[in-house]
């Protein structure tokens, strides 16, 4: 599906964004801590970004494999969660946010996990 391509797309950009916001306008502001789950978030917003591209060429090349695009939205999920919650948890310090990455970690594992198994059962 062309649209997880877009939001891959999308995603890196934000995620490119959001890094140099947290290394230039962030740095002087917050603690190193909070600088270094801001940075966790940004790697993993950038990891998944190239996750969701991927994903969508998959679409493309085995549009039967319905698998693939239950994977590329838990994984849009995931950054949303993970990602999203170490952001506003580093801009508000609401600490009571670091709740919700576990949940954006799970929502991960399980998008890359829905890839393999739709890799494993798509035939050769």
């Amino acid at each position: 599906m062309k649209v997880f391509v877009v939001l891959g797309g999308l995603n890196a950009l934000l995620g490119v964004a959001l890094g140099a916001f947290g290394a230039h306008g962030l740095k002087s502001r917050v603690i190193g801590a909070l600088l270094t789950v801001w940075q966790t978030g940004v790697q993993y917003h950038l990891v998944h970004a190239l996750g969701l591209v991927l994903i969508g060429i998959l679409c493309q090349l085995m549009p039967e494999a319905s698998l693939i695009r239950y994977a590329g939205w838990t994984i849009l999920a995931g950054a949303v969660l993970f990602s999203g919650s170490l952001y506003v948890m580093v801009l508000t310090d609401l600490r009571m946010l670091g709740m919700v990455t576990p949940l954006g970690g799970v929502a991960f594992l399980t998008g890359w996990l829905l890839l393999a198994i739709a890799a494993w059962r798509y035939p050769s």
